[in-house]
């Protein structure tokens, strides 16, 4: 499914990423595990296009990422969670779920929405508010919804617990729980594993940019 091979990437002069390789396979739920500032962000970023490598492949499903546009990820079905959300605070809640939707010639609005409110059925009595009106784990539900919209291969969730209060963080891990044994592969990025060393069939610890050493879960 997603294969990261010898991956470099500089961001402004500083070496972010130092050879790094992971592979996430076909319908499995993977755990990228490192401290703040080890790299997991910018691993994600490169496979969403938003940072370009200086060595190294990504790959998925074959074909070469590296090669491809950013907006090109959503119509493969790779959805992303980025850990401040980057929700745009003027649009609606279901015109920020629908954003990536927009982009992707393959998917159709109506259906994916009907998908992420009933895995989320909290949204529909929000549907209509403005992001910028919502709490913060509010903004991380609609973040996952928007990744669950277009990710209908590979889900790529960055830190999805980081300061969320307790109730909202396991509701959201309720839902990523649900993934489980579905056609979608996910990457969950995260300091540790408290919220989700059940779930992941595989984990890959990062540090200073590289790889520490993978342990099977």
């Amino acid at each position: 499914m997603l294969k990261v091979e010898g991956l470099h990437v500089a961001i402004q002069s500083v070496i972010a990423l130092r050879g790094l390789s992971i592979e996430v396979a076909d319908g499995t739920m993977v755990g990228l595990i490192g401290r703040n500032g080890a790299g997991k962000t910018t691993m994600l970023r490169a496979v969403m296009g938003q940072v370009a490598p200086t060595q190294g492949v990504i790959t998925f499903n074959g074909q070469n990422l590296t090669a491809l546009p950013a907006h090109a990820r959503a119509g493969l079905g790779i959805g992303y969670m980025p850990e401040d959300r980057g929700l745009v605070p003027e649009l609606t809640v279901e015109e920020n779920i629908l954003i990536p939707v927009w982009v992707s010639p393959t998917l159709d609005p109506r259906e994916r929405l009907a998908l992420v409110y009933k895995v989320l059925p909290e949204l529909l009595e929000m549907r209509d508010r403005r992001a910028l009106l919502l709490s913060g784990g509010q903004q991380k539900l609609v973040a996952l919804a928007r990744a669950l919209a277009v990710g209908t291969r590979l889900l790529l969730l960055d830190e999805p617990f980081e300061g969320v209060a307790p109730a909202l963080s396991k509701r959201l891990g309720e839902v990523i729980a649900g993934l489980k044994g579905t056609e979608v592969s996910v990457l969950i990025a995260q300091s540790d594993l408290n919220h989700s060393r059940k779930l992941v069939d595989n984990e890959f610890v990062i540090e200073r940019g590289a790889n520490l050493l993978p342990q099977a879960s």
